[in-house]
């Protein structure tokens, strides 16, 4: 087994990049998603910490997902079947509900776990060229068992998510943006500038105000209209009269870009 640290960080003043480290095809072993969850948790608690860039160490693959060869041992470690999905669940539900900007930057390879994990996240990024995305555990007889069937419906519909599952079918970048399934797709050459970029952005924004949102937003997406309405405006209350609000106010008087997040 490898000594080298599972989850590499990296921090760029508000902008945290958590790297899969185990190139080229950086499979989840069980020490990776502990550790993940911990760096998330840290996160969470950390103010400055404001928008999060999840990508697969190296420049060939997100990842292939779960390290099978772990399989047996993670689950006697965790007793039992439903100990060891449950403890994965809770950290992509963490990492859905985090209340900053999680972005996954797509290269390669994203199946399996490797692409439940960007279905969790906020934004997906996608290499134009070479990126290949699907759920194909179907092949091994088996069924996604990280959230991927849940998650992958509410963004593309049945029809794609019955034909990508069924069939264990990939989709390349392009066909990936047209169905919903990632954000936006660049270059490969540019793509983790671009994500970089857009991190950059999102830090800047109103870190309440976003936080509000990505709740109403998560947590509302699928309830009746009436209760993200509720939701809605509690963020209203919540972010009414703040620091942030009084500067987005000034500054649009003023003419001039917002500065937000005051210490």
């Amino acid at each position: 087994m490898s000594d080298k640290a599972p989850l590499l960080v990296e921090r760029d003043g508000a902008v945290t990049t958590l790297v899969i480290n185990d190139a080229p095809w950086n499979r989840m072993s069980a020490a990776f998603v502990d550790t993940l969850l911990t760096e998330i948790e840290r996160i969470d608690a950390d103010d400055s910490a404001r928008a999060v860039v999840i990508r697969g160490a190296g420049d060939e693959h997100f990842s292939v997902g779960m390290d099978l060869k772990q399989l047996e041992a993670g689950l006697a470690a965790a007793g039992g079947l439903d100990a060891f999905f449950d403890q994965r669940l809770a950290v992509l539900e963490r990492i859905e509900r985090l209340g900053k900007p999680v972005i996954a930057v797509l290269c390669g390879y994203c199946l399996g776990g490797g692409l439940e994990l960007p279905l969790a996240c906020h934004f997906r990024l996608a290499a134009a060229e070479g990126t290949r995305l699907g759920l194909p555990e179907l092949d091994l007889g088996t069924v996604p068992a990280w959230g991927g069937s849940a998650r992958l419906v509410r963004l593309v519909g049945r029809a794609h998510a019955l034909d990508m599952i069924l069939r264990s079918r990939l989709v390349d970048a392009p066909e990936a943006h047209r169905i919903g399934l990632v954000t936006e797709v660049w270059p490969r050459a540019e793509l983790f500038e671009r994500a970089n970029a857009l991190a950059r952005q999102l830090a800047e924004r109103p870190a309440l105000a976003v936080r509000q949102m990505l709740q109403c937003l998560v947590e509302h997406d699928t309830t009746p209209l009436a209760d993200g309405l509720d939701a809605e405006r509690r963020a209203v209350k919540a972010t009414y009269r703040t620091p942030d609000m009084l500067e987005g106010m000034r500054a649009f008087a003023e003419k001039r870009k917002p500065r937000f997040n005051p210490g």
